[in-house]
């Protein structure tokens, strides 16, 4: 990674998602429902740039309703990796906690702008367990999020899960993960602006006890949008000689 240019502005998101839990066996069916939005910081320190995303969300589960709160910071290190400094996001909703790098350098940039047909790659699994998932990108349709020019990339991927369930500490999967959505980056900076991925896991769920396993099918879907910057209101004129108000 080479980023030479000045950090812009905070970028607030909106962000919603959804997880499908279906238990085969029995037909049981589970959704948890989740609407909020989140703000990026971005600061260069020195060598490092640093990225912070902080979101405020409701969760709307079986349980009912409860208000969450998430923390991920992330910094870009001088030999161009990125690192987890801080990871306080059990929902996945912050646009740092997601499979793509939340901003490119030029030439990655302009990669994606030529991309013609489609294109291997190979990633991290989003759900951990030193799995990866590989796939091909393809040209998206682009346009306009959060009133900035975007190159849109669509992805999908494949792979392999054997590990604990994300979110539940008592819960090992062992399946397949199938991952698909678009991805647009900022013609203007290169920041990802918008994201919309779904992960499906066709596994078999046990309860720490293998030989007890039940086949599952969990569906997580995420949309993260830049949402535009408010413009500062004109002040109102309120007659002559009693000056003016700004309306914050």
């Amino acid at each position: 990674m080479s980023l030479t240019a000045p950090a812009r502005a905070d970028i607030e998101y909106k962000a919603s998602g959804e997880d499908i839990y279906r238990i085969d066996r029995t037909g049981t069916l589970s959704k948890v429902a989740y609407d909020g939005t989140e703000r990026l910081s971005v600061q260069h320190l020195g060598s490092i740039w640093r990225f912070q995303a902080r979101a405020r969300y409701t969760r709307d589960g079986p349980d009912g309703k409860s208000r969450g709160e998430a923390l991920f910071v992330q910094v870009l290190l001088p030999n161009g990796t990125f690192e987890d400094r801080v990871d306080d996001d059990p929902d996945f909703l912050t646009i740092l906690n997601q499979p793509f790098a939340v901003r490119l350098d030029t030439v990655t940039l302009r990669d994606l702008r030529d991309l013609r047909g489609r294109v291997p790659f190979s990633a991290a699994s989003p759900l951990g367990a030193a799995s990866v998932v590989q796939g091909f990108l393809r040209p998206g349709v682009s346009g306009p999020i959060g009133g900035r020019p975007t190159v849109a990339v669509q992805f999908d991927a494949d792979g392999n899960l054997n590990g604990p369930l994300p979110g539940y500490s008592n819960g090992l999967v062992a399946g397949t993960i199938h991952m698909d959505g678009t991805a647009y980056y900022a013609l203007d900076g290169a920041v990802l602006l918008a994201l919309r991925v779904r992960l499906t896991l066709d596994a078999r769920l046990s309860q720490n006890r293998p030989s007890l396993s039940v086949p599952v099918r969990i569906t997580y879907r995420r949309l993260i949008k830049a949402q535009p910057k408010t413009p500062p209101q004109a002040p109102l004129a309120t007659g002559a000689g009693t000056g003016s108000l700004a309306t914050p």
